[in-house]
């Protein structure tokens, strides 16, 4: 018996949009990209192409699911549509701009009797699964992140990460705390926050948190100016060693000796999940990152820096 694919209506065609989620879906035989909708009228080879999600959906009702690659300060917006229309609804991070809107999606979303998920693709890293195992059994004294990008290489022209809901530094910032919420057995608190935001900016270019698991320390580096290598890396002081997971989450050494992973394929796992939950008519909404994002943002000492960009 053939099944047919999932027909997915892509909802914004940006960077995270062509370089991840059109390659896999189009490698994963449970889904094809059916359209896609982007207000500059960007569009792909083939497929139709829309400049709203509405005018995707009123001509396209065959879409099963929408994926949102969108700006956070839209993305609940555009669920909340998609939701309605009856449709399987993937949020890319950060799943909204604050956790009490992603809250009431999951209520339209169960009324509905479709999936919702926020896909936090660096929970689906190949060293956060065996990073989480291993703390399991461990006291955990002292924690460090430093996660450190160049804004230039990810986010080239995309003013809209420095207006306000855009996150700024906290746009990769997050992955690093979704990680960090998944693998840590303790609950992280955050303690005290210092944020520094450019001239002309309304989100932060930087970051320093000082946080807690459990009982123990946490200091936490954020920045959006790193040249040269980029940086991403968590590292757990423990009573059987140190744990550090790094390069966004593709390697992992514990206690000394590097543990062999499978390749990076974060944007698979994500699909594959995404199946499941829609298999099941399920919701899979994590809050934990965003909640904490929210917490420094809102509790931070904001301090002046020179201009990068």
């Amino acid at each position: 018996m053939t099944v047919e694919p999932i027909s997915v209506g892509l909802v914004g065609l940006g960077k995270i949009a062509r370089d991840q989620h059109v390659p896999v879906i189009g490698r994963d035989a449970r889904f094809r990209v059916a359209a896609t909708a982007d207000p500059s009228g960007a569009c792909l080879d083939g497929v139709p192409g829309f400049q709203s999600l509405d005018a995707m959906l009123d001509a396209m009702p065959e879409v099963n699911a929408v994926s949102l690659c969108v700006p956070p300060q839209v993305r609940c917006r555009l669920a909340g549509a998609a939701l309605r229309a009856g449709k399987h609804v993937l949020l890319e991070k950060p799943p909204g701009i604050g956790a009490e809107e992603v809250e009431g999606l999951t209520e339209l979303a169960r009324s509905k009797d479709v999936s919702l998920f926020t896909a936090w693709h660096s929970q689906f890293a190949p060293a956060v699964a065996p990073a989480k195992e291993w703390l399991s059994g461990r006291v955990i004294q002292a924690a460090r992140i430093a996660w450190k990008e160049d804004v230039r290489v990810w986010h080239p022209n995309q003013e809209w990460i420095w207006r306000a809901g855009g996150f700024g530094v906290f746009d990769p910032g997050i992955n690093a705390l979704s990680i960090a919420t998944m693998i840590f057995p303790q609950a992280l608190a955050l303690t005290s926050a210092t944020l520094e935001v450019a001239e002309g900016s309304e989100t932060p270019i930087a970051a320093k948190l000082a946080m807690t698991a459990g009982n123990a320390p946490m200091e936490v580096e954020f920045d959006f100016r790193k040249t040269g290598k980029q940086i991403g890396e968590i590292a757990v002081d423990t009573d059987g060693g140190l744990l550090l997971l790094s390069e966004n989450g593709a390697k992992l050494n514990i206690a000394g000796p590097e543990v062999a992973l499978p390749p990076w394929d974060e944007y698979a796992g994500v699909y594959a999940r995404f199946a499941e939950l829609i298999a099941e008519r399920a919701v899979d909404v994590d809050l934990l990152p965003l909640r904490l994002t929210m917490d420094a943002l809102r509790r931070g000492n904001y301090v002046a820096c020179e201009p990068f960009l």
